[in-house]
């Protein structure tokens, strides 16, 4: 990022940006950005190396063949599938990278075991004899035909570069072999992250259960939340890192442990500041292990575990939280709903979008250009309680001022959050 951002002690930053902080209440003596998008680093069969790949809903549900290796409805894909039923977008990153499939017709574009599946059909044209129809299939399924008159007209598809000298003569169905999809490098998840760095995403997810790598997950959004002012949350299995930008997941899938992180991140990033996941079912493709006492769902709120739960046919998600456990006077509470932490990264967000696009370097620090930075978080603010994100909120709780030299300004205000109803208390007086 090439802005500074993030929490301030004094006002003694260096670069240019934005630098926010949030405390509880007891402690404290323009467009809104859209949500709904995601981040994995995942294994593939098949798919770019290296490299972050940006994949909408439309993209997924048309070319997942493209660039997943598989049909959209193939088993191969049903993580990916539960991410995106809660989201608009995806950046994923190919953690495995090993060799290419080939023969000497052609070579496959991407690594991958899946171009193994990978054949090369050659047939003389029914309509003119002086030229060859071209097949690439992937599976059974075609994936490309060209007909051509040489070897040369020919041009490489999404699946292969053809290495063909000559047409002389027609193969039936020559498949491609070699293709591997190597072992997971040991900095693999942090040459992804690194990478992820200059992407906006709501939720990063990992499935990871070795500690040393989840541990690297907690540690990166602990250093870009506080340090660089980038807000989002990494959703984990089994991870107790006690703090707000990390949803730890409880539960375990009968078919693969740690997948409901799948499910999970996608509910994260896609939820709007004025919803909660708090009672959302769970329409996943995944068999949840979802059967606690009451005791133990009790336990694990007090633990920072975002749970499902079995209720009645249906598994619902117990509370949204995430796993802050330990409290201050700086961080009470509220921090521990995420409700709470979407509608604070949405201000940080939205106030430092406003700031670095239009004041920064642009906008004189006199009386008037405070007053429009003023107007413009204000409009903010409002938008907010429109859509029931904030209450009770009045122009008189923004205040902007000069900072400590003529380039700074500070703005303090004051925010109440609304979090959806949970509980119900009542009393009924029998006469």
């Amino acid at each position: 990022m090439a802005l500074g951002g993030g929490t301030f002690i004094s006002q003694n930053k260096k670069l240019p940006g934005t630098y926010i902080n949030f405390a509880s209440a007891q402690s404290a003596s323009a467009s809104l950005g859209e949500r709904g998008v995601a981040a994995m680093a995942v294994e593939m069969d098949w798919g770019k190396d290296s490299q972050i790949i940006e994949v909408t809903a439309e993209d997924f549900a048309k070319n997942s063949l493209k660039i997943f290796g598989y049909e959209y409805s193939d088993p191969k894909l049903k993580g990916i599938r539960d991410l995106f039923k809660n989201i608009t977008k995806a950046y994923f990153y190919r953690l495995n990278s090993g060799n290419q499939a080939s023969n000497d017709l052609a070579t496959a574009k991407c690594s991958g075991e899946r171009g193994n599946d990978i054949r090369i059909v050659i047939s003389q044209n029914v309509d003119d004899e002086t030229k060859y129809d071209v097949y690439t299939y992937l599976g059974t399924k075609e994936v490309d035909k060209q007909t051509v008159a040489q070897a040369s007209e020919l041009v490489e598809n999404d699946y292969v570069t053809f290495s063909i000298e000559e047409l002389s003569e027609e193969t039936a169905g020559k498949e491609l072999s070699g293709g591997t999809n190597g072992d997971i490098g040991g900095e693999a998840h942090q040459k992804f992250l690194d990478k992820l760095e200059s992407y906006q995403v709501n939720a990063i997810g990992c499935t990871s259960k070795d500690d040393a790598i989840t541990s690297l997950y907690v540690e990166y959004a602990k250093r870009l939340r506080d340090k660089q002012g980038i807000k989002f949350q990494v959703v984990l299995y089994n991870k107790a890192a006690d703090y707000e930008g990390v949803v730890n997941v409880k539960n375990k899938a009968e078919e693969d442990e740690s997948a409901l992180v799948y499910w999970v991140t996608g509910v994260i990033a896609g939820c709007a500041i004025n919803k909660s996941n708090t009672n959302k079912t769970y329409d996943g493709e995944y068999t949840a292990q979802a059967d606690y006492t009451q005791a133990e769902l009790e336990e694990s709120i007090d633990k920072g575990e975002f749970v499902l739960h079995q209720v009645g046919n249906e598994v619902r998600v117990l509370v949204d939280i995430n796993s802050l456990v330990n409290t201050s006077t700086e961080k009470g509470e509220d921090f521990k709903s995420n409700q709470t932490i979407r509608v604070l990264d949405q201000i940080a967000t939205d106030v430092a979008s406003v700031f670095n696009s239009k004041y920064i370097g642009k906008i004189a620090n006199n009386e008037a250009g405070r007053t429009s930075l003023w107007n413009d978080i204000v409009r903010l603010f409002t938008d907010y309680q429109t859509l029931q994100a904030i209450e009770n909120f009045e122009d008189s709780d923004i205040s902007v001022a000069i900072g400590n030299d003529k380039k700074s300004v500070t703005i303090d205000t004051n925010v109440q959050i609304i979090n959806a109803m949970e509980k119900l208390y009542m009393t009924v007086v029998v006469e």
